[in-house]
């Protein structure tokens, strides 16, 4: 026997065991892959892979589009929590999806592909405000739908915080502004400099029949910290705000950021590139419990970071940091030990969170907020004013650029369903299918295709860091896709029938089962990887011909 076929032998127990009555059939489904399901803007990734392993980029980059606009950006800061969910975690290594979706979005503004057309004028007119993530991914859907579509900007250059909260050597400033443009191509106008202090009136004015509220949380918290001749403080947000458009502070020789997020690592790193002598980070939980992802700790302190763990900042006289160290209890709570320490700081940033600004907002009846100072809505993305939708960090939610986009996304179907009396449709849940789900009979050596980055000698200034795959590389990336729970077509069926009750029907056509030669033996059950069949149980009373449907893929 071959020790490398883990595949079982077809059933033959006399319970469930072949014979003149076939109490089970094999049926081709679809079904829902892990990293579509844990992709908050809702991108068809297992579809997009499949067509970049085949060379089809174009197509394998309109799929990405049918769902977020902006590929090339979100592959380079989308944090891909299709990776961690991705099947072959459990094998060797996550698919590099950030980087095929980053190739095909660079792709895209290179050769610059048609951006999608969209459907016929409704006469409808949408207010957006905020050319942020958000922003511009619901401007987009709605735009798609046939709306006319404007968007208001308070900044002087569009992009929200992808702009001024992401770092250049993360997201350069060229890619950002590309797919922005090509947004605007498709007939959507932004007006920048445009602060909307009244939108009732703003909307009344402008003839619009519907709202998008994407400002985003860009006030940084606050922090009462007794402190006599304290030195620069600053917030994380307007730092890298005046850093994104070319301004430089000065913060002195040794800086302190206060916090332990990805906007503190961001700030750390872009403080390093300043040319300061000391960049720390001053954080009251340790590595285990900072809500930054751990890449970004570990890149921080690959370039010269400190960060200083289980630490608070009791006081500050002059340059002198008091802190006290902090010791993590059975509650996961950090707790004060009464030790303390003294740090030298010239200038510190507070990356502590951001809140919502409610100037506007609270002129306008009807709009509600949670204790945390976010806009509520209903699942319909709706607000507490009729006409008036909201979604992106400004709204109860988890606040990464991708599930804002994803926000845009949804808001826009419901916007639309709105305007136009149309009905949304309900989505069909697909069954999910991860790693415990597959049949794998096979084991492959096809190691994770890494992305070439900087060295941290070469990182003394804003180029960006990371650099993208080759086209080789992407096919071959994309090739190491599971295909979770559909089929793509790799014939174990066809092969595995011992009755030859499976036709093949062609190339993207799958097969059919002819039900008159099939026994429910399990052979094609078990031979399938992707779990791309069930068997569902045949009642004795209903006849083989009866049954004999054919079951294609798809």
């Amino acid at each position: 026997m071959n020790t490398l076929d883990m595949t079982k032998p077809p059933e033959k127990s006399p319970v469930q065991g072949t014979g003149p009555v076939v109490t089970r059939k094999p049926v081709y489904q679809n079904s829902l892959p892990p990293c579509n399901h844990t992709c908050p803007a809702g991108n068809d990734i297992q579809g997009a892979l499949a067509l970049a392993q085949e060379g089809r980029f174009e197509q394998a980059w309109r799929t990405f589009m049918n769902n977020n606009p902006l590929p090339a950006t979100h592959g380079r800061i989308c944090y891909h929590p299709c990776e961690d969910g991705c099947s072959r975690v459990q094998v060797d290594d996550g698919v590099s999806i950030h980087a095929i979706e980053r190739f095909l979005g660079d792709m895209a503004i290179e050769q610059n592909w048609p951006m999608p057309t969209p459907k016929s004028e409704t006469g409808k007119k949408v207010l957006v405000i905020g050319a942020g993530p958000s922003g511009l991914s619901a401007a987009y859907h709605l735009r798609l739908q046939g709306h006319t579509v404007a968007i208001r900007e308070a900044a002087p250059i569009a992009g929200g915080m992808m702009q001024f909260g992401i770092p250049a050597y993360r997201l350069p400033r060229d890619v950002l502004a590309a797919e922005i443009a090509r947004i605007e191509s498709m007939g959507i106008s932004i007006t920048l400099n445009h602060r909307v202090e009244d939108l009732l009136a703003e909307k009344q004015e402008g003839q619009f029949d519907a709202v998008y509220l994407a400002i985003g949380a860009h006030i940084g918290k606050q922090v009462d910290i007794p402190a006599r001749d304290a030195g620069k403080v600053l917030d994380a947000v307007s730092f890298l705000r005046e850093t994104g458009v070319g301004e430089q502070p000065v913060l002195g020789r040794r800086v302190a950021i206060y916090g332990g997020g990805n906007t503190a690592m961001d700030a750390a790193r872009t403080v390093k590139r300043m040319g300061v002598d000391e960049a720390m980070i001053i954080y009251r939980r340790d590595r285990d419990h900072m809500p930054a992802h751990r890449f970004e700790a570990d890149e921080a302190e690959a370039e010269g970071v400190n960060i200083h763990w289980l630490r608070t900042i009791q006081n500050i006289e002059g340059s002198e940091f008091n802190v006290e160290i902090m010791e993590i209890g059975d509650d996961g709570r950090p707790h004060p030990t009464g030790r303390f320490e003294t740090l030298a700081v010239d200038s510190l940033i507070l990356a502590l969170g951001q809140d919502v600004e409610r100037d506007m907002l609270d002129r306008v009846p009807g709009l509600e907020f949670d204790g945390w100072g976010s806009l509520t809505i209903d699942d319909q993305m709706m607000t507490g004013c009729a006409g008036i939708f909201a979604g992106g960090d400004m709204v109860p939610s988890d606040r990464t650029a991708t599930i804002a986009v994803g926000h845009g996304k949804k808001a826009a179907h419901f916007m639309d369903s709105w305007l136009t009396g149309k009905k949304v449709n309900e989505i069909t849940v697909k069954h999910l299918v991860d790693f415990d789900g597959l049949h794998l009979w096979y084991r492959t050596q096809a190691d994770r295709q890494h992305e070439h980055a900087l060295s941290v000698a070469q990182r003394n200034d804003f180029s960006e860091v990371v650099h993208g795959l080759s086209e080789a590389q992407v096919r071959f990336e994309a090739s190491r896709c599971f295909s979770c729970g559909n089929c793509f077509e790799c014939d174990g069926c066809f092969g595995a029938c011992p009755e030859g009750a499976i036709t093949k029907l062609g190339k993207g056509e799958g097969y059919q089962v002819n039900h008159e030669l099939c026994t429910g033996c399990l052979a094609c059950y078990r031979q399938c990887p992707c779990h791309a069949i069930e068997m569902q149980a045949v009642h004795q009373n209903v006849s083989l011909p009866a049954m004999a449907a054919q079951m294609e893929v798809r």
